[in-house]
C-alpha cells in the first residue's frame, strides 16, 4: 500500500483519526477532511508522528462543492487517489415522531447524502488512478433494529444499501466498495450518545465480549478492506461489534 493515497471524511477524531494513523503506518499518504480545523490538524500531526504524510482540508461532507474540492486537491497534491474512507457522520437521538424536521434533514444530509456525494467524486478519481477501494461507515444500527433512534437507523441502513449497489456497479471496473458496522466505540460520539458513565457501562454490558471497542479496532479492518488481502471482497458490511449482532 506504500505510496498510495487515501481520503478520509470525518477524520478529525475517533475512528477517522485512528484510520488516518493506521493508513500512515502502511505508507499511505492521507488526506484528512472535516469541519473542525484544529482537530484536523491534530490528526495530521499524528499521521506525521507515525511516519506518514498528510494534509487537512476543511469543509462539510453534505456540500458537493466541498467534497469535489477535497478530491480535486488530493489528486493535485499527490497525483492519485486509491482509497477512500467515508466516515463522516452525525448522531441525533429520538424516534421519528419526536424529531424536528431540521434534525431529520441534518441526519440525512450528512449520513446519506454525504456518502453519496463522496462516492460520486471519489470513484472517478480512483478509476483514473487504476482502481482501488472504498469503505463506508455504517453502524450496528444499520444491521439490526434499535428503538429510539429510528431516523439514525434509517440513515445507517441506507449506507448498507448504497454500499451493495455501488459495489455491483463498479466491481468489474476495479473499484471495491465495502462498509464497516461498528457497535459502541470509545469516541466523542459515544460520549454524546450515552450521556453518562452509567449509560456507557450499560452499553459495555450489552456486548457479548463485555466491553466497548476502541477506534483502532475499527481502523485496522478498514485498512485491511482496502488492501490486496481483501481483493475478493466487495459489497459487504463487516460488523465489528463485539458480538452484538450475533445475539
Amino acid at each position: 500500500m506504500s505510496g498510495k493515497v487515501a481520503l478520509i471524511t470525518g477524520g478529525t477524531s475517533g475512528i477517522g483519526r485512528a484510520t488516518a494513523v493506521a493508513f500512515a503506518r502502511k505508507g499511505v499518504k492521507v488526506v484528512v477532511t472535516g469541519r473542525r480545523e484544529k482537530e484536523g490538524e491534530e490528526t495530521v500531526a499524528l499521521v506525521r508522528k507515525a511516519g506518514g504524510e498528510g494534509i487537512f482540508l476543511r469543509g462539510d461532507v453534505s456540500r458537493e462543492a466541498d467534497v469535489k474540492g477535497w478530491v480535486d486537491q488530493a489528486v493535485a497534491k499527490y497525483g492519485r487517489l486509491n482509497f477512500a474512507f467515508n466516515n463522516a457522520g452525525v448522531e441525533l437521538l429520538g424516534s421519528v415522531t419526536e424529531m424536528a424536521e431540521a434534525d431529520i434533514r441534518r441526519l440525512l444530509d450528512v449520513n446519506v447524502l454525504g456518502v453519496l456525494l463522496s462516492l460520486k467524486h471519489e470513484i472517478p478519481a480512483i478509476l483514473k488512478s487504476g482502481g482501488g477501494a472504498v469503505v463506508n461507515t455504517s453502524s450496528i444500527a444499520g444491521l439490526v433494529a434499535m428503538g429510539g433512534v429510528s431516523v439514525y437507523a434509517a440513515t445507517k441502513h441506507a449506507v448498507v444499501g448504497i454500499t451493495k449497489a455501488t459495489a455491483l456497479e463498479y466491481a468489474k471496473q476495479g473499484v471495491r466498495v465495502n462498509a464497516v458496522a461498528p457497535a459502541a466505540i470509545e469516541t466523542e460520539m459515544l460520549d454524546r450518545f450515552a450521556g453518562s458513565d452509567a449509560a456507557k457501562q450499560s452499553f459495555a454490558a450489552a456486548h457479548p465480549i463485555g466491553r466497548i471497542g476502541t477506534p483502532a479496532e475499527i481502523a485496522d479492518p478498514v485498512v485491511w478492506l482496502c488492501s490486496d488481502e481483501a481483493a475478493f471482497i466487495t459489497g459487504q458490511t463487516l460488523a465489528i461489534d463485539g458480538g452484538w449482532t450475533a445475539q
